[in-house]
């Protein structure tokens, strides 16, 4: 059963997402301490985490991206919760490594939309050939990307971006493209998420000083190519 961990501190809403969540199938298990979240999401390995900004002790924004620096957790994707709205909230929440942010108040039935679709993009990849690019090689068995000897620690977002980015290298895949094969084409996302995923991502890949591959064509979009970028991230 798919289990999702909910980061929350008010016991309403606690509430309210464990029974939405556990009509439609999921197990869930609830934390309200900030200090709590790593250990319990460590013993608990949740295949999804909802995670408040707000919360007692440890603001959620802290804890998502000591997530991603986590070995064991790196990979389960984040779902942020918050009711800061402003796009310079929203844009700092994915550079720490949420790969969705809600605002409250929120739809149900549209976090519960989202769940699916993030849930269904970090799923397994049922491949069984390896991709590579110059020195760059994805294995999806394994769910592992390495830069030569190095390995590139990913978010489940980052993957599945540089998967498509890889599949064409060379040709340029536009932001509402990558939307619509990263995200799905049924829920509203910014094309600046694109952009900040992109940042990301390419921090990853050059970490060890390497060489920049991937490619911004100024008004089109991104291109995994050893040709320079035609303006700066």
């Amino acid at each position: 059963m798919t289990k999702i961990m909910i980061v929350e501190d008010e016991a309403a809403l606690v509430t309210l997402l464990k029974y939405n969540l556990e009509k439609q199938g999921y197990e869930t298990i609830s934390v309200m301490d900030g200090k709590e979240v790593m250990n319990t999401a460590m013993t608990e390995k949740p295949d999804l985490i909802l995670l408040d900004w707000m919360l007692p002790n440890v603001q959620g924004i802290d804890l998502c991206r000591d997530m991603r620096k986590s070995y064991e957790l790196r990979n389960i994707p984040i779902i942020m919760l918050t009711a800061r709205g402003e796009e310079a909230d929203k844009v700092r929440g994915l550079s720490y490594g949420a790969d969705d942010y809600m605002t409250k108040p929120y739809s149900i039935p549209e976090l519960m939309a989202r769940i699916v679709a993030l849930l269904r993009r970090v799923q397994p990849e049922q491949r069984q050939e390896n991709l590579s690019f110059e020195d760059l090689t994805m294995d999806f068995a394994k769910r592992r990307v390495m830069r030569g000897d190095r390995p590139v620690h990913l978010g489940p977002t980052e993957f599945r971006l540089l998967q498509y980015l890889m599949e064409k290298p060379g040709v340029v895949l536009s932001r509402e493209a990558l939307l619509k094969l990263v995200w799905g084409g049924s829920i509203h996302v910014e094309l600046r998420t694109v952009d900040v995923h992109i940042r990301r991502l390419r921090r990853a890949l050059n970490e060890g000083g390497e060489p920049d591959i991937v490619r911004t064509v100024r008004s089109a979009g991104y291109a995994l190519d050893s040709t320079p970028s035609d303006e700066d991230e």
